[in-house]
This record gives structure tokens, C-alpha cells and sequence, in this order.
């Protein structure tokens, strides 16, 4: 069994500055993968959706992203584990929707995040493989957070709102009910 990484607290710069693009070569070192696979163990240690490199210390365009079952945000619809290698996303149209948010570098808190419904995703896998896809929906709004943070942003950046922001145990206890509604209604809608 792997060993999580500590994970990096608001406030750390390392949270806020941009991240360094890979090669492949360095991609493919034993070293960078075992580094993929501790990061992946402490994103699912820690009931994260994703992760990113650079909470975990190293300033490196990589990001992870998985649902399953996720006990934090019990409404998402499950994503297959995906690790993101020097990730591009381009919105796809104009189409927006507001959402709650969480992080594991912004413990305890949420705020309501607008996030583009559908984006384009060029990267490459963990492999150096190109991946070449659209996501939409909640998963979109997921990999708009994880790239976010590989350009030195917070989701808090994002919230245009600032009274939305919640401790977690409010959020559940007078938020998620309508969240769990709308993400319904948005998974209907775009099928993730």
C-alpha cells in the first residue's frame, strides 16, 4: 500500500503558483509514475473528487480526477479514475450553471463556484497518450476545479457571491438537499 502525501492548506504559495508542463520523458520515469500513484492513493485517502499536483507539493501540470461513491459530495455522479498530464480546457459554448464547492486544500468550507456546462480536454494520460475529449455537466465543473488549481487558483477565487460561502456541516444541513436536486436535474440533462 502506498503512503499519502501531505496535502498543502490555503494559504501555502504553492497553491498559487502556476504549474510547470512535463515532457514525456519525465512522464514516463519510474519516478513520476510512482509520484501518479501516491497521488491518486491521497486523493481517494482523502474522499477527494481530484487532486492536483501542486496540493501536494510539486509544481507540475498533472491533476487526478475520480468519483466513486464519494462520501463528501453524495450527489456526483461517479467519474472513472482520469490523471490529467499538461491539461488544456477550452469552454464549449456559453452555457453556465452555479454549484457548491469544496476543497481538500480549503478544509470545512463551500461556496457557490458559476462553472462552464460543457469544456473541451486536450492532455495526455499518465502514459503520454493524447486524450481528446468533451465533459460535461458536473464532471466539466470537476475538471474546471482540478485545472484551476494547476494555474494557481482557489475555487474561492471564483465565488462571485461571497455570502454563499458555508462551514461544511451548514452546508449539509441547510444546502445539500437543493444542491443534490440540481445536480439531478443537471446529470439529466448532460448525462454526467
Amino acid at each position: 500500500m502506498r503512503r499519502p502525501l501531505r496535502i498543502a492548506q490555503i494559504g501555502h504559495p504553492v497553491l498559487r503558483t502556476p504549474t510547470r508542463t512535463l515532457t514525456r520523458e519525465e512522464l514516463k520515469t519510474d519516478e513520476m509514475q510512482d509520484f501518479l500513484d501516491d497521488l491518486v492513493e491521497t486523493m481517494r485517502e482523502a474522499n477527494g473528487a481530484g487532486l492536483a499536483a501542486n496540493q501536494v507539493y510539486q509544481s507540475l501540470r498533472i491533476c487526478a480526477v475520480e468519483v466513486r461513491e464519494n462520501s463528501r459530495y453524495p450527489y456526483r455522479p461517479n467519474i472513472p479514475l482520469t490523471i490529467l498530464v499538461n491539461p488544456v480546457l477550452t469552454p464549449v459554448g456559453d452555457a453556465m450553471f452555479t454549484n457548491y464547492e469544496g476543497c481538500l486544500s480549503v478544509p470545512d468550507l463551500r461556496g457557490q463556484v458559476r462553472r462552464h456546462c460543457e469544456v473541451d480536454v486536450q492532455a495526455w494520460d499518465r502514459n503520454g497518450k493524447a486524450i481528446s475529449t468533451v465533459v460535461k455537466g458536473m464532471t466539466a465543473a470537476t475538471y474546471q476545479h482540478e485545472v484551476d488549481h494547476l494555474d494557481g487558483k482557489l475555487y474561492l477565487d471564483r465565488i462571485e457571491d461571497p455570502t454563499s460561502i458555508v462551514t461544511l456541516e451548514n452546508f449539509q444541513r441547510y444546502h445539500m438537499n437543493k444542491v443534490a436536486e440540481d445536480v439531478a436535474a443537471l446529470i439529466e440533462r448532460y448525462g454526467s
